[in-house]
């Protein structure tokens, strides 16, 4: 018989989230769903849409992969770019552990920002709002050396500067105010506090060639390598699997902690995972970012569509703003959401199951297969950039149709 710390271990992978999102997509289907009926006639006007907004955005079709490295070009300016270019590396791997400290801490300063919040950049003078002036934000704030426990090294994220990291400094760097209110602040301070405990509890994977940072999950994967070649599922499960204790406390089993995983009562398995959606949204994104840094050090990630897309609200709104989604109640799109509740896990299980469908007619309308065109550059073309712009033109201020109680470490 299954042990409970099997069944949980079972969840933290990329094939967990696709089989168990697309059970309640076949559960929708026959319209056996609590909050969502599903009109797939509908698809084709989200596809359509997608592949406008790629060959607007990549006329020659040449879509790099979706991950936090988009959100460093500011116009046409490579902000990382410029600033890996400037530093004098010892080694490729003393680049890839600040690249991956950065692409970790930023990507955990990523969940949603609401809408009144912006960032001011200092080059440009531009207000840069929702998840490219997050990216700019974690960006300046690194390159700053506001992470680093060495005052002649700034580019890197030091354990013990993480758990220390005060709600100040955070506000400060990322210019929140009463006037400019960044959701989630507290939220994100605790789960980079987090970060750096779970990074200082396990130097065998984070301090193999350097004081225990995030940047040392780069050494540990390079050992996993065979032949310089990664899977980038392995990718996630080692995130999973060694960084599952910085999530807020919600679901565990075994004693095993779930992270991003929730209760849906459509979710039906033959263990102790019944009634459990594992989705690991912002840990696939790191995932996906993860890839670049390890390329340029000279592996070579293979099997990148073994990730799932992500269940978050504008890939999900792009559903709804389509009609390939549609609330059983309106009146649940005036009301306030919390991550837990069945009606988002719904909406999130959902939208990973029908990025896959979504992929499969964009690819047909742009004459690409899977190896050429992943799921990765499907969503950076992609799905959503044509979820954001959807929401635009629909409300105001482009928010997403159905509203979330965010606590900064999910959406």
């Amino acid at each position: 018989m299954q042990t409970e710390v099997a069944a949980a271990l079972s969840l933290l992978n990329a094939d967990a989230v696709r089989q168990r999102a697309q059970s309640l997509l076949v559960v929708g289907l026959d319209d056996g769903l609590a909050h969502f009926r599903i009109d797939l006639a509908q698809l084709d006007d989200a596809a359509d849409l997608v592949v406008a907004t790629t060959r607007e955005a990549y006329r020659d079709l040449e879509v790099p992969l979706h991950a936090r490295w988009r959100h460093f070009v500011v116009g046409q300016d490579d902000r990382w770019a410029a600033i890996e270019a400037a530093r004098p590396w010892r080694d490729a791997a003393e680049r890839a552990r600040a690249a991956f400290d950065l692409a970790i801490t930023s990507v955990l300063l990523d969940a949603g920002a609401g809408p009144q919040w912006s960032y001011r950049d200092a080059v440009t003078g531009m207000q840069i709002d929702r998840s490219e002036g997050l990216g700019l934000a974690s960006l300046d704030m690194f390159a700053a050396g506001a992470f680093s426990a060495h005052s002649g090294s700034p580019l890197r994220a030091d354990a013990k500067v993480l758990e220390t990291l005060s709600v100040d400094t955070l506000r400060r760097h990322f210019q929140a105010s009463d006037a400019n209110p960044l959701v989630g602040l507290q939220g994100r301070v605790q789960l980079l506090g987090r970060l750096g405990a779970a990074v200082a509890a396990n130097p065998e994977v984070f301090a193999r060639s350097d004081a225990p940072r995030p940047g040392g999950l780069f050494d540990h994967l390079a050992t996993l390598a065979e032949r310089r070649c990664i899977a980038a599922p392995v990718i996630l499960r080692e995130l999973l699997l060694h960084l599952a204790a910085i999530w807020p406390s919600r679901l565990a089993l075994g004693g095993v902690p779930l992270g991003d995983c929730w209760h849906h009562p459509a979710a039906r398995a033959n263990d102790a995972t019944d009634g459990l959606v594992p989705l690991h949204k912002l840990s696939q994104w790191l995932a996906y970012s993860l890839i670049e840094p390890l390329q340029a050090a000279g592996l070579e990630v293979t099997h990148v569509d073994g990730l799932t897309g992500l269940a978050e609200y504008r890939n999900g709104g792009l559903f709804v703003d389509t009609g390939v989604l549609a609330l059983r109640d309106p009146a649940d799109l005036e009301r306030e959401h919390a991550v837990g509740s069945c009606l988002i896990v719904e909406w999130r299980a959902l939208t990973v199951a029908l990025l896959d469908r979504l992929a499969d007619s964009v690819r047909r309308r742009l004459g690409k297969d899977a190896v050429s065109f992943p799921l990765a550059r499907v969503l950076q073309g992609g799905s959503w950039a044509a979820g954001r712009a959807i929401a635009r033109q629909r409300r105001a201020g482009g928010v997403p149709p159905i509203k979330v109680m965010s606590d900064g470490s999910v959406f």
